[in-house]
C-alpha cells in the first residue's frame, strides 16, 4: 500500500478514489490536486512512482490542511464554542444536533439508541 501523509491508501483502487481516504480531501480537491501535479487519476495507486508520490505529498502539504492538523482545528473550534457558552456549543456538549434539526422523533445518530423502558420482572 502506498503511504501518503501518514495514511495507507488502497493499492487496488484508482488514484482519484484512493486519495479520498485522506481526511480532508474530497472529490473536488482530488481533481485540483491531480491536475496541478500532472498525475493520471485513472492509474491504480500501486502503479504510482516515487516521483509522483512525492509530488502529491508536497503539493497537498503546502496547499491543504489534512489529517491531524485538520482534526485538531475542528476540535479546537468545537471546544471554543463550548467555552464561550454559545447555543451551538451547548448542543455539542449535550450531544444533540447543532444545525436546527428536530429532535422529537429523529436525531438518533446524535442522541444514540432509545433507552429501553419496561422489561423488568418483579421477583
Amino acid at each position: 500500500m502506498p503511504r501518503l501523509l501518514g495514511v495507507d491508501i488502497p493499492k487496488e483502487k484508482k488514484v482519484k478514489i484512493a486519495l479520498q481516504y485522506i481526511y480532508g480531501i474530497g472529490q473536488t480537491n482530488v481533481v485540483k490536486i491531480l491536475s496541478e501535479t500532472k498525475v493520471d487519476g485513472e492509474k491504480k495507486a500501486a502503479q504510482l512512482t516515487e516521483d509522483e508520490i512525492s509530488r502529491l505529498v508536497t503539493y497537498t502539504q503546502n496547499n491543504y490542511k489534512v489529517e491531524g492538523e485538520l482534526r485538531r482545528e475542528v476540535t479546537q473550534n468545537i471546544r471554543r464554542l463550548i467555552d464561550i457558552g454559545s447555543y451551538r456549543g451547548s448542543r455539542h456538549k449535550k450531544g444533540l444536533p447543532t444545525r436546527g434539526q428536530r429532535t422529537r422523533c429523529n436525531a438518533r445518530t446524535r442522541k444514540g439508541p432509545k433507552p429501553r423502558v419496561g422489561g423488568l420482572k418483579k421477583k
